[in-house]
């Protein structure tokens, strides 16, 4: 040990000092003893220089042979890496909860006590409009100017969330805040966008009362008709009027059974999992469609088919014939007797495929394209009525459409007719032999 090697050091140059004074009889033995002793101090203080100096950047390795310092030294060193390492898992461990914190879909934003700002994440940020660089140290107070969220501060008692409309240059939108103690003397403020919640829930009561309107005329007339039969008396109906009744109560029988069944094909396609990808031979389902499609049309259609025989599709058979079925259908239902519909299945330049139905029908106004596929939207919903339709059918295609990775494409002017297009990426497109 060091303290060992400087006894022996200083026992070592007594004896020599003693030694020297014992032989010749004079002073000099005590002169030897000092100038040892003067080594000695300058020695260890420049072992003591080159702690300090280590100490300054402990980062570096701690100096070798420092005489009495080398086990305070080591000690040191050891304590300090340990310190490095446990910073080290601080600083990774904060920094994960940083980004953490950062990818949450909720907006939060942490305060002191007085409600200055401290930090806040990516999503509260573009909900409050905050600033990194300065807003950070403000009171929330300033940004968050509302009444209601200033009472909300004050009461104390945030065990209920507030909400709370914000009127910005972007537009308006209703938040929801809350906020949560924590620590020590920090205070937490969790905020929700609420706008896309809202839009859904306006989408369901749309939905819901769509479907409760559609229903109700067939209803209607089937109970009308059911009552009339029901009351009349013996002979009051002839038997033309009876049949008569009947083929209405069927037609509107008809309407809702094709209704229904819209309403849970839409709704599997959005509520299932994507099936499985299966190799679809085209050419035969469009075979098939074609049948079904110059069926209804009765001759009333002049019909262009161009269709490649090899070009085929990973995706979904059923889904794919539902798609092509409601373009075809709607083909014939808007077109005027004596007009041409013409329908092309064909591989595009860069290996895409494209199934198109283009009509001479009586086309659609361009502010109704954007909304086409929505549910139960019509352009006209007295013309689509008499025409059977169930303004789901677009609804449909598009779904389809999202599941196998294509895009539905609308081109229509009024009066002069309409091209609805869905296009496959070329990942799901093959030829056979």
């Amino acid at each position: 040990m060091n303290w060992q090697r400087t006894l022996f050091f200083v026992g070592l140059w007594s004896a020599v000092a003693l030694a020297i004074e014992y032989r010749w009889h004079s002073s000099v033995g005590w002169l030897v003893m000092a100038v040892g002793a003067g080594m000695l101090l300058v020695i260890r203080r420049r072992q003591a220089e080159r702690v300090a100096r280590w100490l300054v950047s402990p980062d570096d390795e701690p100096p070798a042979e420092v005489g009495p310092w080398d086990d305070v030294v080591a000690s040191l060193y050891r304590r300090i890496r340990d310190q490095v390492a446990t910073i080290q898992e601080l600083e990774e461990t904060s920094t994960s909860a940083m980004a953490a914190g950062q990818a949450l879909p909720v907006g939060v934003v942490t305060l002191t006590t007085d409600l200055q700002i401290k930090w806040f994440n990516h999503a509260a940020e573009k909900q409050l409009h905050l600033q990194p660089e300065h807003d950070l140290g403000q009171n929330l107070l300033n940004i968050v100017r509302a009444p209601a969220f200033a009472a909300y501060v004050k009461a104390a008692n945030w065990s209920e969330p507030l909400t709370l409309k914000i009127n910005h240059a972007s537009g308006n939108y209703n938040l929801l805040l809350r906020l949560v103690p924590y620590a020590r003397d920090r205070t937490l403020l969790i905020t929700r966008d609420l706008t896309q919640i809202e839009k859904l829930e306006t989408t369901r009561r749309d939905f819901v009362a769509n479907v409760s309107h559609e229903m109700r005329t067939p209803l209607t007339v089937l109970a009308g008709f059911v009552e009339t039969l029901r009351d009349a008396p013996e002979g009051a109906l002839t038997e033309q009027q009876r049949e008569h009744y009947f083929g209405l109560m069927s037609e509107q029988a008809q309407r809702m059974q094709a209704l229904v069944t819209d309403l849970l094909t839409l709704s599997d396609l959005e509520t299932s999992p994507s099936a499985e990808l299966t190799p679809v031979s085209m050419s035969p389902l469009i075979d098939t469609a074609r049948i079904q499609i110059e069926a209804l049309s009765a001759g009333r259609h002049h019909w262009n088919w161009q269709i490649e025989p090899n070009l085929n599709l990973a995706g979904n058979a059923s889904e794919l014939a539902s798609a092509i079925s409601n373009l075809l259908t709607n083909a014939t239902r808007y077109t005027p007797d004596g007009g041409t519909i013409s329908v092309v299945w064909l591989s595009e330049a860069d290996g895409r495929a494209r199934f198109s139905v283009t009509d001479t029908g009586i086309g659609i106004a361009s502010e109704h394209l954007s909304r086409l596929s929505e549910r139960f939207y019509r352009v006209d919903r007295g013309r689509s009525r008499a025409l059977g339709g169930t303004g789901l059918g677009l609804a449909i295609t598009k779904h389809v459409a999202l599941r196998h990775d294509a895009a539905l494409d609308v081109q229509s002017k009024l009066g002069q007719g309409s091209c609805f297009s869905l296009l496959f990426d070329a990942e799901r497109v093959s030829h056979s032999a």
